[in-house]
């Protein structure tokens, strides 16, 4: 089940929770509604890398657990604050300067997905415990 809150009309944050699934579908394309169509390929792998991380590794696939996904516009860009139940984690990742070539190889079964993050969003922050990151995107704007 997926819960949305929409935002006051002058507002642009939008509040989503959703029980702990890998069935991200219908989620994904929620949370890309409003994405310009050049960065919604991008953005989906680093959501999706995200709320698979929160589901599987902080939520454990509870299905008694929820997920829930903060989004918000600004003149700036588009942030997502996502928020799981499980216990957090060290996030001690040194993806910032990581060429592709040094990213742990595509059969590694932990930290891509971090790296990946910190590729595809402008900024990636996570709360003290690990069980919060926000993923910011900056948008330039595009002369007609």
């Amino acid at each position: 089940m997926i819960s949305i809150s929409l935002p006051p009309r002058k507002k642009s944050c939008t509040t989503m929770s959703f029980t702990s699934t890998l069935y991200l579908c219908p989620v994904l394309d929620l949370l890309l509604t409003n994405i310009p169509i050049y960065l919604r390929p991008e953005i989906r792998l680093g959501l999706q890398e995200a709320l698979v991380n929160a589901a599987k590794h902080g939520n454990k696939l509870d299905p008694s657990k929820s997920i829930v996904v903060n989004f918000s516009v600004t003149e700036e860009g588009y942030s997502w604050v996502i928020s799981d139940e499980g216990l957090g984690f060290s996030h001690g990742c040194n993806c910032q300067n990581l060429t592709p070539q040094h990213l742990p190889p595509e059969e590694a079964e932990h930290g891509r997905g971090l790296c990946l993050l910190h590729e595809i969003f402008d900024q990636v922050y996570w709360d003290q415990h690990g069980t919060r990151v926000k993923l910011c995107k900056q948008v330039i704007k595009q002369n007609n």
